[in-house]
């Protein structure tokens, strides 16, 4: 990733399937609806939660979650 890119966070909500695995690995960045669907709360977090958004993003059971840049 360039020095100026920041790390961007898409979700597909059709495959979201509700498990909150995202929110537990990364709840400054994720959190949950009534019904489960994630919420993103940062779709361009800080570099401190790439970690933990990148762990988010493996865990996911409906792989609901891809990782993109943004200049």
């Amino acid at each position: 990733m360039e020095t100026n890119s920041k790390l961007k966070v898409i979700v597909d909500y059709d495959k979201c399937c509700g498990a909150g695995q995202c929110v537990m690995v990364a709840p400054k960045v994720f959190d949950q609806r009534d019904d489960g669907i994630v919420i993103v709360l940062d779709a361009e977090p800080p570099p401190e939660q790439y970690g933990p958004v990148r762990e988010a993003a493996a865990v996911c059971p409906g792989a609901a979650i891809r990782l993109g840049e943004s200049a």
